[in-house]
């Protein structure tokens, strides 16, 4: 099974109802005198290209991606597409005019992993494609210090990965229609650090005409970076000053060395010393070229492409980052519960406030800090982006609560995690190739939630006449056999945020 593109002919892999084409190329390797450039074209290639197997994920350190990455050949897009309907028989008319079957709607996916990790093969969306009628595409993008640093004189500074994220949409522009993608019906979809990268290419000029929708899941366009779980930009001069200390710490910040001398150094560096020596947060930056505002700065005025938005979270976001904590030596009782919020708010008076608006009553405070740690950095900046959002273009939210998800780790926390970050992703994907174990109502949950998704893909509304009914003016709570409209405020009241705007 073979489909030609603008660069060579791809072989991809025909399965039960659905075909895929895995590790197709959509620039060149940003490798060598390319490492810190914007993307380049793909050059093209003899023969039929396998398209079999994914390609390698970016340069990561071990964790999502088992074993890590080195590779810096990695800017490669997976296609997963339902098989075509069985052609026609019998014979045309005479003078009648064959009618090429309907393109379909594309939905693009950005993966999550804070920037650090992740790659496009983790998901794998057969069932959203078969489901749904819709053609998927997952992308890697340069991740860490490859795709974030920023550096005096560097073109492209602190923007690499978001670069590359809009040249994968390009290519979807270009050649989505040999695998039966509609071009000009783009849906641009993504969670945690993909959410936030969403919402990066919603303000971005040069993603204008990319993509007509866009879905958000758990990387509110409001985060901040002085929080240390949500995604968020940061300022230029802040990302220049982090690439000149990360330039000093592998030996090429030579005092007095021009900006040419110290970026010729860096791309000898070898990638294994990069994401040893990198920190552990990367983040954008914006008062760039390619991101001219932060997202929260362009959404409150306007300035952003007004496409029709799906946007929500999980109920309990903050109780992976808790239990993990904990885990790592940190308890929280009544007694060191003080000292734990003031470690993740150091502002003066702030952690007080805190305290006392979520009171730690026993020795197992880890659901208290979990609530903390997701009202603060993920719930009410969810509700602030929607509140932006709201009056200028159509905008359906939901908040993913069931409380029995099945868990994304092996091993059991030191309290139930309820439906924590990244808890909704199994039930629009088989992670890793592996479908979780669900019970029937989850599963009529994940059938329901990708017809709300794909729906939303194909007419810009999720609603329909076989689904509960989703209103604009509600938040959506997703739950097994319990998909159910909030009551108008209840999202709010329930993740304190009155208390947390106040705060600021």
């Amino acid at each position: 099974m073979t489909v030609r593109v603008r660069d060579g002919l791809l072989r991809g892999t025909a399965h039960g109802g659905y075909r895929t084409f895995e590790g197709i190329p959509y620039a060149a390797p940003p490798s060598g005198r390319l490492r810190w450039a914007p993307p380049r074209p793909v050059v093209p290639w003899p023969g039929v290209r396998d398209a079999t197997r994914p390609a390698s994920a970016c340069p990561q350190p071990a964790g999502e991606v088992p074993g890590g990455s080195t590779d810096e050949d990695c800017l490669y897009v997976n296609v997963t597409t339902p098989a075509p309907a069985p052609a026609t028989t019998g014979t045309l008319v005479p003078g009648a005019v064959a009618v090429a079957p309907a393109r379909r709607p594309v939905i693009v996916w950005l993966h999550g992993g804070g920037f650090t990790t992740g790659a496009g093969s983790s998901y794998d969306a057969h069932r959203m494609a078969t489901r749904g009628s819709v053609v998927v595409v997952t992308v890697n993008y340069r991740l860490g210090a490859l795709g974030f640093l920023a550096h005096d004189r560097l073109p492209g500074s602190g923007t690499f990965g978001l670069a590359d994220q809009q040249a994968a949409l390009r290519w979807v522009r270009d050649e989505i229609g040999a695998f039966g993608g509609d071009p000009h019906n783009v849906t641009l979809a993504g969670e945690s650090a993909g959410g936030y990268s969403v919402c990066a290419q919603l303000v971005s000029p040069a993603s204008a005409g990319l993509f007509e929708r866009a879905v958000i899941q758990s990387g509110p366009c409001t985060g901040r970076p002085d929080r240390p779980f949500a995604p968020s930009s940061v300022a230029l001069s802040d990302a220049r000053a982090a690439g000149a200390d990360l330039a000093t710490r592998l030996g090429c910040g030579r005092t007095r060395a021009r900006a040419r001398e110290v970026m010729a150094c860096l791309r000898r560096v070898p990638v294994s010393r990069i994401l040893r020596t990198q920190g552990a947060d990367q983040q954008p930056a914006h008062a760039t070229g390619l991101l001219p505002r932060d997202p929260a700065a362009a959404l409150a005025t306007g300035r952003f492409h007004h496409v029709p938005v799906l946007l929500g979270g999980n109920h309990d976001e903050g109780n992976g980052w808790a239990a993990g904590i904990i885990e790592a030596g940190n308890p929280v009782t009544p007694g060191t519960w003080p000292d734990v919020v003031a470690a993740f708010f150091p502002s003066p008076g702030r952690a007080e406030a805190i305290v006392r608006a979520y009171p730690v009553h026993d020795s197992d405070g880890g659901p208290v800090f979990g609530a903390v740690i997701g009202d603060a950095d993920f719930a009410c900046p969810t509700a602030r982006t929607g509140t932006l959002l709201a009056g200028q273009v159509p905008l359906w939210r939901y908040e993913f609560a069931d409380e029995h998800a099945p868990p994304l780790t092996p091993g059991t926390p030191p309290f139930p995690l309820g439906a924590p970050h990244a808890a909704e992703l199994p039930y629009l994907f088989d992670l890793g190739g592996r479908a979780r174990e669900m019970t029937p109502a989850q599963h009529r949950l994940a059938n329901t939630m990708i017809d709300y998704w794909t729906r939303f893909a194909t007419t810009a509304d999720p609603a329909g006449p076989a689904a509960p009914p989703w209103s604009r003016r509600t938040v959506l709570s997703l739950s097994p056999d319990h998909v159910t409209p909030d009551r108008p405020g209840a999202f709010s009241a329930r993740h304190h945020c009155a208390f947390w705007r106040a705060l600021g």
